[in-house]
């Protein structure tokens, strides 16, 4: 059988797989949901294959749509390096890009590295901090394109996926309920920081701070010798480090956006934004599966 998949169908697949919402997805797309709805179904009828397995609560990826996802970005990629070789033009500039301390473990690299050999004479500039300090530095006019957290809720950004927050610690750490709950947090303007302590406040539950550093293997190292918690992405969360088991009894920390954020340059750093964007969009997915202790 001669089989084509459409690359507007594996982008809206793409999307529909990182933020596993058909709504969401319509919204990053700028289309309409009917529209994401058809796209999945005419790649569904394509592979022969179910991609989601959906109800009305909630989307997951099949094994088969896990499978579709390698598939999906090395198409794509493919068709966008044809693109730009016959249209002639090469993407030059400076490229002041942020990214959250949360990325450090995962796969970022990887995409960054394709990033730089698909666009040679881009020169990328890197600046790894906490969310809210590049949020700043956006608004202040040092960044060109930021991949941070924001609260669930909140609307500013790109959304490239949601995820839930955890606890987590040490397997053997245990906590004693009648004791202050000793944080490994970062410091201000931390996300998961203040989210931690409203949780913990709105719950009469007292706390105290037993590390803190904006460095994420400073974090990750504290709560391996088994200093303290920490609020995470549950994605995210780094080798070694588990979820806190529930008869902890700390109180659920919510839930965070992974958003793409752009800056107000013109010319050629938006349009190197713009590739750089579109590659973390179509590679999203790698940036939390594969890697961290739950994978």
């Amino acid at each position: 059988m001669d089989t084509s998949y459409d690359p507007a169908q594996l982008r809206t697949f793409l999307a529909v797989a990182q933020t596993l919402s058909f709504t969401q997805a319509a919204r990053r797309l700028g289309i309409r949901q009917s529209t994401v709805s058809q796209h999945v179904r005419r790649l569904e009828e394509a592979a022969g294959r179910q991609l989601f397995a959906r109800d009305t609560h909630r989307v997951d990826l099949t094994e088969d749509g896990e499978a579709m996802l390698g598939f999906a970005r090395t198409i794509l990629r493919a068709h966008e390096r044809a693109a730009a070789f016959f249209a002639g033009t090469r993407l030059r500039g400076r490229l002041r890009f942020g990214a959250s301390e949360d990325f450090v473990l995962t796969r970022l690299p990887e995409i960054l590295e394709s990033f730089r050999r698909d666009h040679p004479e881009v020169e990328l500039e890197l600046t790894v901090e906490l969310s809210g300090t590049l949020h700043r530095q956006l608004e202040a006019g040092r960044l060109d394109l930021v991949l941070a957290k924001r609260r669930t809720g909140d609307s500013h950004g790109e959304l490239v996926w949601q995820d839930a927050l955890d606890w987590i610690g040490a397997p053997q750490l245990r906590i004693d309920p009648e004791r202050p709950v000793p944080l490994i947090v970062f410091p201000p303007p931390g996300i998961t920081r203040a989210r931690a302590l409203e949780v913990l406040e709105e719950h009469g539950r007292s706390w105290r701070i037993a590390c803190t550093s904006t460095s994420l293997s400073a974090l990750v190292a504290a709560a391996r010798a088994g200093l303290g918690v920490m609020v995470h992405s549950r994605g995210l969360i780094p080798p070694g480090l588990v979820p806190v088991p529930a008869r902890a009894g700390l109180p659920e920390p919510g839930g965070v956006d992974f958003v793409l954020l752009h800056g107000d340059r013109r010319g050629a750093a938006q349009e190197a934004a713009d590739a750089l964007a579109g590659a973390i969009l179509a590679g999203g997915d790698r940036l939390h599966r594969g890697l961290g202790g739950r994978e």
